[in-house]
């Protein structure tokens, strides 16, 4: 038997998983909503969201289902996420967004110096523990495949793929930092995703002022009270319409610009530096465009049929796609690898959870402001969403920021990484 076929999953028909998927939220949402004394013990401490993630991952690590030789994670990311930023967006308070203040780019920022500062610390500690973990020479060097890892961290997978050119890292080594890029993130996801769960008693707890976040939940919870109605036929056709329409013209602007840009990026390097080429920044960036334009008329009057509800159950779907990516097992094979990527993760958390902590910052800012970094646009709506659906916009600016500077910070870590492997 090849390793291909000893790797496949049980189960590779995608209709077959998006179904498994679905009745893995279909069973969390009962469990989180059933009066079920044990369901509602569980629920009490887990999040019903973090379930969401964790359970998918599970399947994958069975061997059952896998986010590898699967494409619902593209079409999610592709087309339910885009269509959820406009159906999350239409009722948005951008007034009240822009008034939340600057503690959430302070902690945006922070979390990019942790992230760039973390990985050169993480190679002085683990060369302390274990010198041999950060070894390799050449091509597959250690510290080359760091540099994937620290644009992924800090712009996203353009930004990966850039740094994977600029320091010529080879495939192996760069195989070896996708998993730990994918694990340890998303371990940390999954600890932002319980804060959220959390987030009035840690508030409380640190004194942090949140009056300007429940103030626009408030306005955005009256206008849903106000406009709420009981959908016709006509009324979720046209919901549809505007979502995937919207996403339709994401689309076809990122087909033209993005190859423009590619073209332009030839006499003109910056471009691709600052991910301008990619054509999925340009998607989220028009798609979310297009909900924001689209909020300020009649059209906003759709969340009285469900707009935020259609949209959450479209991220919701993506957050099972995303959990299906993840293979516990992973951690076991390359645990050296692991602890470099721990610690790296660990020193960026401490900075962000102090900063935070310094500024009495709400625990949504330093969430969305982490994740914005390492996630990018695919999970910081995720991870603002778990706090209220009207604050996903919120992680969609944050992530546009995220690949404005990505590459830059990203190249800049690239050569402290060198440096503190002796390359």
């Amino acid at each position: 038997m090849t390793d291909a076929a000893a790797n496949m999953p049980l189960i590779t028909n995608d209709a077959v998983v998006l179904g498994i998927l679905l009745a893995i939220l279909a069973f969390v949402f009962w469990g989180d909503s059933t009066k079920r004394p044990g369901f509602r013990k569980f629920y009490s401490i887990v999040p019903a969201l973090l379930m969401c993630y964790f359970l998918p991952s599970v399947f994958s690590t069975l061997g059952i289902i896998s986010g590898e030789h699967s494409n619902l994670y593209f079409v999610a990311s592709r087309y339910l996420l885009p269509t959820s930023l406009v159906l999350l967006t239409l009722s948005i308070d951008l007034p009240g967004v822009l008034r939340l203040g600057p503690k959430a780019v302070i902690l945006f920022l922070t979390g990019t110096i942790g992230i760039m500062l973390g990985g050169p610390l993480a190679i002085y500690i683990t060369s302390w523990i274990n010198p041999d973990i950060i070894g390799g020479v050449g091509p597959e060097a250690v510290w080359r495949g760091m540099t994937t890892v620290a644009g992924s961290w800090i712009g996203g997978g353009a930004n990966q793929a850039a740094m994977k050119e600029v320091f010529e890292v080879g495939d192996n080594i760069f195989s070896a930092m996708i998993a730990v890029d994918v694990i340890v993130a998303n371990i940390w996801m999954a600890f932002l995703l319980f804060c959220a769960g959390r987030h009035e008693a840690i508030d409380n707890w640190t004194g942090a002022d949140t009056s300007a976040i429940e103030a626009v939940r408030k306005k955005v919870e009256d206008y849903q009270a106000q406009v709420r109605r009981i959908p016709t036929l006509t009324d979720s056709m046209i919901l549809l319409a505007v979502g995937f329409g919207a996403t339709a013209i994401g689309h076809l602007g990122a087909d033209i610009i993005g190859p423009a840009m590619s073209r332009l990026a030839e006499q003109h390097p910056f471009i691709s530096r600052m991910s301008l080429d990619s054509k999925f920044f340009w998607l989220v960036v028009i798609a979310t465009t297009c909900g924001l334009i689209l909020s300020a008329t009649k059209a906003k009057s759709l969340e009285g049929v469900g707009a935020s509800r259609v949209g959450s159950v479209l991220l919701y779907v993506l957050i099972a796609s995303i959990g299906m990516k993840m293979n516990i097992r992973a951690v076991f094979e390359n645990p050296g690898l692991f602890l470099v990527g721990g610690i790296w993760m660990a020193i960026h958390a401490v900075l962000m959870l102090a900063v935070a902590y310094f500024i009495k910052a709400p625990v949504f800012f330093m969430a969305v402001g982490s994740q914005a970094n390492v996630g990018g646009a695919a999970s910081a709506p995720v991870v603002a969403s778990a706090f209220h659906p009207s604050l996903a916009p919120v992680g969609v600016l944050l992530a546009v920021l995220g690949y404005a500077l990505g590459t830059y910070c990203a190249w800049i870590c690239g050569l402290l990484l060198r440096a503190a492997a002796g390359g």
